[in-house]
């Protein structure tokens, strides 16, 4: 069955010179919730709770769910090779020992969800198969089946186990052994009685989805299940509450919406396994969500790298939306989750016009308002360096820190500050908390104005960029300006850096005069840039691809010093060939 987007009834979702205020904060929780949170997590140890995870478990499922999306074949192999690869990390299958268990967080959360059983499933039979993922399941259920810990037993964790459970029951419930295939069942049935009291404890945004989603899974899959009402019921409030009017996931992550999405799409076909149909409000949360992660598709399909996200591939992203059953096109206008999206010939321009998330629904955000990404066709030309919540052994946390930091993205800066400050455990303190944003569609172009107030506190200045796009996609022109805050503290000179990063494979080449580069795409097109106002140069840059490989490419960088009264750089980037 296909779902249709109610948005594809709207010509492109954009209203002409709509002025928008966006409102973000910068306050973490409270001393008054963290406690509360210690205290919930801590009351999973005790013997009330011991008492409320005991009761009847299953002696099979009610059906078995295909899970839609294929999995990574290079993982898989790496399974069938006797070992897990997560993102260059790899551990041993034969010396795993999870009751002494240290890999990456991400390495972690992709071995405790079960996710690597759809790696497994991509490239192996169910003969070869079963035995690797039986192997697993019997130490983790002896590590964690019946002792209740943080990491192994997070709401957002059983969520997707129960998910990726069901989906693969083949590869884990074969054995005839029944004392295996009790205890692989009464685990499941004992996960469902924690998330019935854990689901809405679990962080707001993606991780109470997963919760949900995984409760609502198991009230459709185990026989005399009479959750299923309720666990729909969280599910729709998880979604109210975790996603914005325009389907886009509060963290503001590409990579978060991905995984919203693929949540929903796992659960579709759990209710069609049983034969029902989604509840309205659950279709209607994927039919929005799809449009919303379209938007921060470029030219060759794959993800922009916003909020430390990664550069999902275009083929995953194809699959995940096959996977939903939507036809939709991509959201140009995302005004509540903040990205606008400019779409002309071949040319695809992405601007972040949205503080960064509030941090008390987000560890990881960056400092990246107002900044753009570039495409033609399927090359990237200007990029964001990305990577820096794909925890992995290949970006240390003290690279993964500057990747979430203003710098690391194509827009301006002043004295090397970030626009919103970044806190070393995660969280973000003060800086953006208002956008204003105009946008016009003409017959020349699409044109964007937008502002932010990050840097009035500290220097005295609103910055304002103004991008605009010709019709022919073959020409963006844009304008960075200071302007000194009304009513604020004296705005004071300071040194100020526009940076625009180049993706991997594109070669700069500065001109005679020093105020421009030839920028060539490997195999692509050749692109002239050109700025005023400031001094350009070609420094090092950085970007994190799809696997987590920081890899080396360049960046522009126009800098200049901005007088009290204000300042602008304007610059253009033209196709040429």
């Amino acid at each position: 069955m296909s779902i249709k987007s109610p948005l594809d009834a709207a010509a492109d979702g954009i209203e002409q010179g709509k002025r928008l205020v966006r409102h973000g904060g910068d306050k973490g929780l409270s001393l008054a919730e963290r406690l509360t949170a210690s205290f919930h997590r801590l009351s999973w140890r005790s013997p009330l709770h011991a008492f409320r995870l005991k009761g009847r478990y299953p002696l099979k499922l009610l059906a078995v769910p295909d899970d839609p999306i294929p999995g990574d074949m290079r993982a898989g192999q790496a399974l069938l090779d006797g070992h897990f690869l997560y993102r260059g990390e790899t551990l041993a299958l034969d010396t795993l020992d999870f009751r002494a268990f240290a890999p990456s967080p991400g390495m972690a959360d992709y071995i405790h969800s079960f996710a690597w059983l759809r790696d497994l499933s991509t490239v192996a039979t169910r003969q070869q198969g079963a035995p690797i993922a039986e192997a697993v399941m019997r130490k983790w259920i002896a590590a964690h089946a019946q002792q209740v810990s943080d990491l192994a037993w997070r709401p957002s964790l059983w969520g997707k186990r129960i998910l990726f459970w069901t989906a693969h029951a083949p590869l884990i419930l074969s054995n005839a052994d029944l004392v295996y295939r009790s205890s692989v069942l009464n685990a499941l049935a004992r996960g469902a009685r924690h998330l019935d009291r854990g689901a809405d404890k679990a962080e707001q945004g993606v991780p109470r989805i997963a919760a949900w989603a995984g409760l609502t899974a198991a009230g459709l899959l185990i026989p005399s299940d009479t959750r299923q009402g309720e666990a729909e019921s969280g599910l729709k409030r998880a979604l109210q509450t975790g996603m914005s009017s325009d389907g886009g996931v509060i963290c503001r992550s590409p990579s978060g919406q991905y995984e919203a999405v693929m949540l929903l799409a796992m659960l579709r076909n759990v209710y069609a396994a049983r034969r029902q149909d989604m509840p309205d409000p659950v279709a209607a949360g994927i039919a929005m969500a799809v449009p919303a992660l379209l938007a921060v598709t470029h030219g060759d399909g794959g993800l922009a790298s916003w909020q430390g996200s990664a550069p999902i591939p275009p083929d995953r992203i194809e699959a995940l939306v096959e996977a939903t059953g939507i036809r939709t096109r991509p959201l140009r206008q995302a005004r509540d989750w903040g990205y606008q999206r400019m779409v002309a010939g071949q040319s695809v321009v992405i601007l972040d016009a949205a503080p960064p998330p509030v941090s008390r629904l987000n560890v990881g955000g960056c400092a990246s308002t107002l900044a753009f990404e570039m495409s033609d066709g399927p090359h990237r030309l200007v990029v964001s360096c990305g990577g820096s919540r794909e925890t992995s052994a290949l970006v240390p946390p003290a690279l993964a820190q500057g990747l979430r930091s203003t710098a690391a993205h194509s827009t301006l800066i002043i004295a090397d500050s970030n626009s919103t400050a970044l806190h070393p455990d995660g969280t973000l303190g003060k800086g953006v908390s208002e956008i204003e944003l105009h946008r016009q569609e003409l017959e020349t172009g699409s044109r964007i104005e937008a502002s932010h107030d990050g840097y009035v506190r500290r220097f005295g200045f609103t910055h304002r960029r103004t991008l605009a796009l010709a019709s022919s996609g073959r020409e963006i022109r844009g304008e960075d300006m200071l302007l000194p805050a009304i009513g604020r503290r004296k705005a004071q000179d300071a040194a100020l850096a526009v940076r625009f990063h180049l993706a991997p494979g594109v070669e700069a080449s500065p001109t005679a005069d020093g105020m421009g580069a030839l920028l060539r795409i490997a195999q692509g097109p050749l692109w002239q840039f050109r700025c005023r106002g400031g001094t350009l140069s070609i420094e090092e840059s950085l970007w994190v691809d799809a696997e987590g490989r920081p890899r080396p490419t360049l960046q522009l960088a126009v800098k200049g010093e901005c007088a009290a009264g204000g300042t602008t750089i304007g610059w253009v980037l033209k196709r040429a060939s």
